[in-house]
């Protein structure tokens, strides 16, 4: 997987978070994980295709979006209700559209999936012959893992 995929993504995380959650964001160290492996409990998952295929994951603990969700609406929500799910979804909206801006000013071209958000315990990602790498990112409200799996279309 190219880095230069991956950085536009590490780089919109890092200035939307720190835009929408108005804390101290920090980015721990990058690693990879196999093509099978559980998530925290919520997902927002968008599909790439085009001259990249593949998927990027938001995905956090159910404590961290709700503590998001209530930072970034500004009042307290404490069950995973419809307006969470769309406050993360849209949360994976803006950090997706930042870094497609700077993949199609580096001429990548490819389409986007709507966010598509999952929750529950015990879920898992598999994705086929494709390793995801992952950026932890801590913010005050909690852990969100950056869980990108794109390759070039061949």
């Amino acid at each position: 997987m190219r880095v230069e995929y991956i950085n536009p993504f590490v780089e919109s995380a890092f200035n939307v978070l720190k835009e929408v959650l108005q804390g101290d964001i920090k980015r721990g160290e990058l690693y990879l994980k196999s093509t099978s492996m559980p998530v925290m409990g919520v997902a927002a998952l968008v599909g790439l295709a085009g001259d990249v295929e593949g998927r990027v994951l938001f995905d956090m603990e159910k404590a961290s979006a709700l503590k998001i969700a209530s930072a970034m609406n500004g009042e307290q929500l404490t069950a995973m209700d419809e307006l969470v799910k769309a406050t993360i979804t849209e949360l994976a909206n803006m950090i997706t559209a930042q870094a497609v801006t700077k993949l199609h000013e580096l001429g990548f071209r490819f389409d986007l999936t709507p966010p598509a958000i999952f929750t529950g315990d015990n879920m898992e990602v598999s994705d086929q012959d494709v390793e995801a790498l992952i950026v932890p990112m801590e913010t005050p409200q909690g852990k969100i893992e950056i869980n990108v799996a794109i390759r070039e279309r061949g």
